[in-house]
């Protein structure tokens, strides 16, 4: 995992935040200046609190856990689909489902019967059935599947939550709020960031800005992955403890 240079987030334009007018007070610490009405983040602050979010992503991926990746603005879904794929994580880039996170138990049985039906399809359980009666089935699979597979692989409330654009996803920043669930974000300069835990001040609307942090966060869940990996087999081949004197000499009695 590496941590983007200055210049490289100065490149994907990571400093650039909104209008002055339309900025919050929350972001002040973040702010490195204006320029033509635009605020401009410091980069530094960035560059730090990039380095915290990726070393506690990569601390939960090392402990297996789960970190939902979310962002359903246009600039955002095709970057959150592929790095979530990338580093195996469940993801959600079309609507917010309500409840995904304070609901867990109803959503999960939504989920569990999309599972199912995918399961089905694919194994040609459907074949029994009529054709009108498949072709009904398909476009109810599809309209599920748009929405549901990128949260297929969940099958528990998720341990944190990675979002771009909590102004955006202010539905999730409340319900994880609500369960005290760790949220790492992108926040730019009209949002408040004391709504997440580890906030990431950057431009949330370039495509190329979304796409450096992202990436960043996903290595670093590749890197505690691999870390949970190399550590396993460490305890699988433990070698067994010396016998004990006690043992020795239960085992002489028995001859």
């Amino acid at each position: 995992m590496q941590i983007p240079s200055l210049e490289e987030m100065f490149a994907a334009g990571v400093h650039f935040g909104h209008r002055s007018e339309r900025w919050h007070p929350k972001s002040k610490p973040f702010i490195f200046g204006e320029r033509q009405g635009i605020h401009v983040v410091n980069l530094e602050v960035t560059q730090e609190k990039l380095a915290e979010a990726c070393e506690f992503a990569k601390k939960l991926a090392a402990e297996g856990k789960t970190i939902l990746f979310l962002g359903t603005k246009r600039q955002a879904q095709q970057v959150i689909k592929t790095e979530a794929e990338r580093c195996g994580m469940p993801y959600n880039i079309e609507g917010w489902l309500g409840g995904l996170i304070t609901n867990f138990d109803e959503l999960g049985k939504l989920l569990e019967r999309y599972r199912k039906m995918r399961t089905d399809r694919e194994a040609g359980a459907w074949e029994k059935y009529t054709k009108k009666e498949r072709s009904v089935m398909e476009v109810d699979y599809q309209k599920k599947r748009v929405v549901l597979e990128g949260l297929s692989t969940l099958k528990k409330m998720p341990d944190a939550i990675y979002i771009v654009d909590i102004r955006n996803e202010k539905t999730a920043v409340t319900e994880a709020g609500v369960r005290g669930i760790p949220s790492i974000a992108i926040t730019d300069t009209n949002v408040n960031p004391e709504k997440v835990t580890h906030p990431i001040p950057a431009n949330d609307d370039a495509v190329r800005s979304i796409a450096l942090i992202t990436r960043c966060i996903a290595d670093a869940i590749l890197e505690g992955k691999a870390a949970r990996t190399a550590a396993a087999p460490v305890e699988e081949n433990k070698p067994a403890a010396a016998p004990r004197n006690s043992d020795r000499a239960m085992v002489a009695a028995q001859q």
